[in-house]
């Protein structure tokens, strides 16, 4: 009877703690709005790497999940565009990153609305949504503080039309057109 209890103990805590592993590194969204589209449409269901930021700082480029900087129940997905120390412009239809226009092509409507060109502090993220022209985000309400970046998303796995890798553009990468 001992060795019985003693072998259902310890199957009890393992299963707690990769219950508690797994949860501490992923988590499921649900797209609530269509800021992010053509990349991502309302209802897709993510899985979001929570521990990639652990061992790295987010990148440029990244589709990431984060509280916005302001009072809300919603956590919200972006593009994450310019990171501590860069500056970033959007004026004429493009987007500039330390005064480089980068190349959206994953984009369908460029930006219709400026923003002046601002540097970003240290801990700060400028995020943007794809679906640009109907996105609430850091050309509305500003930086994002390091500190409310929840994960990086990593899987759509519903609908299963949809299903596969989430992607993310290295904007440092991509073909640009340098400005005057």
């Amino acid at each position: 009877m001992k060795t019985i209890l003693r072998d259902i103990l310890i199957t009890l805590a393992i299963a707690v703690a990769i219950f508690l592993l797994l949860r501490a590194t992923l988590q499921s969204y649900v797209v609530l709005q269509r800021c992010m589209e053509p990349n991502y449409q309302e209802g897709d269901r993510l899985l979001v790497n929570k521990a990639v930021y652990w061992f790295r700082e987010p990148e440029r480029g990244d589709v990431i999940i984060l509280d916005p900087p302001f009072e809300t129940e919603e956590v919200y997905i972006k593009r994450l565009i310019a990171i501590p120390g860069d500056t970033v412009e959007v004026k004429d239809g493009a987007v500039y990153i330390n005064g480089t226009a980068i190349d959206e092509s994953y984009i369908e409507e460029s930006p219709t609305y400026t923003f002046p060109l601002t540097e970003i502090g240290e801990g700060e993220y400028f995020v943007l949504g794809d679906n640009r022209n109907n996105a609430n985000d850091s050309h509305v309400w500003g930086t994002v503080p390091r500190d409310n970046i929840i994960g990086k998303a990593w899987l759509v796995f519903w609908p299963l039309s949809s299903w596969g890798l989430a992607h993310s553009y290295p904007l440092e990468e991509q073909p640009a057109v340098a400005t005057e």
